[in-house]
């Protein structure tokens, strides 16, 4: 493997009309090159809590794979040498959701974030899901006073995904998409990835949308407008 491959951002959602086996889960899959994959957890968005773990291996187990090793990353005494390993071995690496901000606290925290580019740039296939997939794009935004859009900034994610994006916020109108792309230059654009949706994000920044329409937003001048959706057939 020497060559990046798409990154999958899957928005998540919609989990009681959710099918199984799942079309985009199986998407990814097929995209990894491997009939039925080994796929390595990351589960630091949510802590590494034990059963979001069991609830997304048995999901991912209904759909094909072969198995699902957790990488053990947020706790205080995890082996992090058994959690590279498993990463290394698997052949294609998940990101899962919780909080965004977390989630890359605990990857810097324990160094793994060069190791998880590394294996990134090597062309190991990654997907996330909700907070997961916006760990996998470029950005994020927090406040320092919740109640204060003027104490909003960016903070770096991984990057592999070479976009801005938001999962699952249709039904309040994007508002942290909009506010993160009001920190942008003019002409960036976000996606607001709506549940039972996802991305395919090439590494050129080339995106295309999977299981319906995806919601898109470009910064121009002083303000964050509503642009064309993207549908299945689209890529841009």
């Amino acid at each position: 493997m020497d060559t990046p491959k798409p990154v999958f951002l899957l928005a998540g959602g919609r989990y009681t009309l959710r099918q199984t086996p799942d079309p985009l889960i199986q998407a990814v899959f097929t995209e990894s090159g491997a009939a039925s994959p080994t796929v390595a957890y990351v589960g630091t968005a949510n802590d590494d809590d034990k059963g979001f773990f069991t609830r997304v291996a048995g999901m991912f187990q209904e759909t094909g794979a072969r198995r699902v090793d957790h990488a053990l990353i947020a706790p205080a005494r995890a082996n992090m040498n058994k959690a590279k390993d498993i990463l290394q071995a698997a052949d294609i690496v998940f990101i899962s959701g919780g909080d965004v901000e977390l989630g890359m606290q605990v990857l810097e925290q324990k160094q793994m974030v060069d190791f998880l580019a590394h294996l990134y740039q090597q062309g190991k296939p990654f997907f996330g899901l909700s907070a997961g997939s916006i760990m996998l794009a470029r950005e994020w935004v927090r406040w320092r006073d919740p109640d204060d859009d003027s104490t909003a900034k960016l903070f770096p994610c991984l990057g592999f995904a070479p976009v801005i994006c938001d999962t699952h916020g249709e039904q309040e109108g994007w508002e942290e998409l909009q506010a993160a792309l009001m920190l942008k230059q003019e002409n960036d654009r976000g996606y607001g990835i709506v549940s039972g949706t996802a991305i395919k994000v090439f590494p050129d920044g080339r995106v295309e949308s999977l299981g319906g329409a995806v919601n898109q937003y470009i910064r121009h001048e002083a303000k964050v407008e509503r642009a064309p959706d993207i549908l299945p057939a689209d890529t841009f």
